[in-house]
């Protein structure tokens, strides 16, 4: 790729090496965030000043509407110093793109005072909706909010309910809320991922206006209202398959922070009386989560260039592709978890020490298990049966 928003662009390379360069401030800042519970504020300040929220962001509003390739990679190299930054960088820098497909004036609400305005969200179909004229009243309690305590909007899951159907997914949408329309509630005391700040966020009977609302099923058809704005390849893009990659992607980031770690620990580790670093189970655990981490990139990169090939062909992406993508997605954290775990055991003794940096790290890629993204099993039914010959059966693709 050599376009302007792409992997080979100079400011794609930028950006990478904005991240590479923030690496030793975010490992310092790791203990912090977990004290916190929260990515520290100066974080996020430092997020804004490199330009990360604004990769996938219209370039109407200041940003540089890239590839998700571009985005990604940068979370890798974050997620390498500090899950938890990662984590947050990923799940709230990608509402920039996600607001672009919601009908213009939702855009407008957000950012006409300040484009730098962060959205979190919560996608859980919980809420209880009423239509009514112009919009709908909107109430519930939905959690893990990542990074809330930084944004002024957020993003909730709700059906909107017909006499012919109560709860049909088919008729799932996404609400965009204002923060004097929701209150956060600090819970969020958790074992891995602790600075994340995923704390609950309540909303009663607030009104939200049609137009900041946005239908799963236009997200799936790729045909959204803010096309009719942003109509580059990237906003053609199916909604879940570029959300889901923010939600696994800092667990392959980790992955490679906890080789590292574990590299170093066998540079000095005496097991018995030979050196860790010349035990061959500990060197070819070392091949293996290698392997692994660079298979995964490899696929994570080749779909999303296969997706936006389709898109600037202005052809629709294979749903059989589709399933297969999400599926890609869905095993990264299981695979990242069992080969942290790998490490772990193989570190001795002191790896069940608090403040092990392998241990911290095995434990945040185990909590990026509990998302619902990321449960592999359904997904790996469905393409099973589409390899088979049957119908896809997810609608979330």
């Amino acid at each position: 790729m050599t376009n302007a928003y792409g992997m080979e662009s100079p400011r794609a390379k930028e950006l990478i090496e904005a991240a590479r360069a923030l690496q030793p401030v975010l490992r310092e800042r790791a203990d912090e965030a977990r004290s916190l519970r929260r990515v520290p504020d100066a974080t996020i300040a430092d997020f804004q000043a490199a330009g990360f929220f604004k990769i996938l962001q219209p370039e109407q509003w200041g940003g540089y509407a890239m590839d998700p390739q571009v985005f990604y990679e940068v979370c890798l190299v974050t997620a390498e110093a500090c899950m938890s930054s990662a984590w947050v960088l990923g799940v709230v820098a990608v509402h920039n793109w996600q607001l672009a497909v919601f009908d213009d004036q939702a855009a407008q609400d957000v950012w006409a005072e300040d484009p730098t305005t962060l959205i979190s969200s919560s996608y859980a179909p919980v809420g209880k909706v009423t239509p009514v004229d112009g919009g709908f009243r909107l109430s519930g309690r939905w959690s893990f909010s990542s990074g809330c305590q930084h944004c002024k909007w957020v993003f909730v899951g709700a059906v909107v309910p017909t006499p012919e159907a109560p709860f049909d997914m088919a008729n799932y949408r996404t609400f965009l809320v204002p923060i004097s329309d929701y209150e956060i509630v600090d819970n969020w005391d958790v074992v891995g991922l602790q600075g994340t700040g995923s704390h609950d966020v309540v909303i009663d009977d607030a009104f939200v206006p049609e137009h900041r609302t946005h239908k799963s099923m236009d997200g799936f058809l790729c045909d959204n209202p803010g096309n009719a704005v942003n109509d580059a390849p990237l906003y053609r893009m199916p909604f879940m398959q570029v959300f889901v990659r923010a939600v696994c992607t800092a667990s392959l980031g980790a992955l490679q922070g906890s080789l590292d770690a574990f590299v170093g620990v066998a540079k000095t580790r005496m097991v018995g009386p030979t050196k860790m670093s010349d035990d061959p189970f500990a060197r070819k655990i070392m091949a293996e989560v290698k392997t692994s981490i660079e298979e995964m990139k490899l696929v994570m990169h080749r779909n999303f260039d296969e997706m936006m090939a389709c898109n600037r062909a202005g052809e629709p992406i294979p749903i059989g592709n589709r399933v297969q993508y999400r599926y890609d997605s869905g095993v990264v954290a299981d695979r990242c978890a069992e080969m942290s775990g790998r490490m772990l055991k193989a570190s001795g003794s002191s790896g069940i020490r608090l403040g092990n940096d392998v241990l911290n790290r095995h434990l945040d890629i185990l909590a990026s298990q509990a998302h619902v993204a990321n449960h592999a099993s359904p997904f790996g039914h469905n393409l099973g049966g589409v390899v088979m010959g049957f119908d896809n059966a997810d609608f979330a693709l």
